[in-house]
């Protein structure tokens, strides 16, 4: 992918540096309690996680992926996610308009639901409704529907830790997490900071 395209996948967004940063920080991070849920959530089904990512076909795993991350604007998944997306064979200019949510044209029937799902799972901040759970269930099947929930799941955790690695930097531009823990975000920052901040220099390199 060119570096113009990338580009244009990390402003469309709410991980741009300048994008909604007004007078609260408005994108969905962690607390304690929603972190050691996530935390024992993932150990607890390590097998299953294993198996979801050999069961399921990587191009549709990305595409999952990106839609839950456009819906939560995290820009360090943003910018990981575009290239494996790419490299799983889908087209810069799909993964834009996935970036924008505007995904059906492109879906085929048997991803749309999945990503009508990943959508509506992130837009209602983990909280789907038992009729979407549902209808997940009526398209692939338990055991399917259960992966994709899955990938959800392991993609909203990347999200939520690049958004509360975030949250604590826009502390220093005046613009708080509402509710949010300094402390907590802290804590966070200073375990997330050797993974996300070598990957500052490239996101703004990338949209300057």
């Amino acid at each position: 992918m060119s570096a113009d395209h990338f580009v244009t996948i990390l402003s469309v967004g709410q991980w741009s540096e300048t994008i909604n940063m007004t007078e609260l920080f408005t994108r969905n991070i962690y607390t304690f309690k929603s972190l050691r849920e996530d935390l024992k959530f993932m150990l607890s089904h390590r097998k299953l996680v294993k198996k979801t990512m050999q069961d399921l076909d990587h191009a549709f795993v990305e595409k999952i992926m990106t839609v839950v991350t456009a819906v939560n604007g995290c820009r360090y998944c943003a910018w990981f996610h575009a290239r494996q997306a790419v490299s799983s064979g889908i087209s810069p200019e799909e993964v834009q308009r996935m970036m924008k949510l505007q995904f059906q044209a492109d879906a085929n029937e048997e991803e749309l639901m999945a990503l009508l799902y990943a959508q509506h799972y992130a837009e209602t901040r983990c909280n789907p409704s038992p009729e979407m759970t549902e209808k997940l269930i009526d398209a692939y099947g338990a055991e399917k529907a259960e992966e994709i929930q899955i990938v959800i799941r392991m993609i909203t955790f990347g999200n939520l830790s690049g958004n509360t690695f975030d949250a604590f930097l826009s502390r220093f531009k005046g613009v708080k997490a509402e509710d949010s823990s300094p402390f907590f975000e802290f804590v966070f920052f200073f375990f997330g900071a050797p993974f996300l901040l070598p990957l500052l220099p490239k996101l703004r390199s990338e949209l300057n």
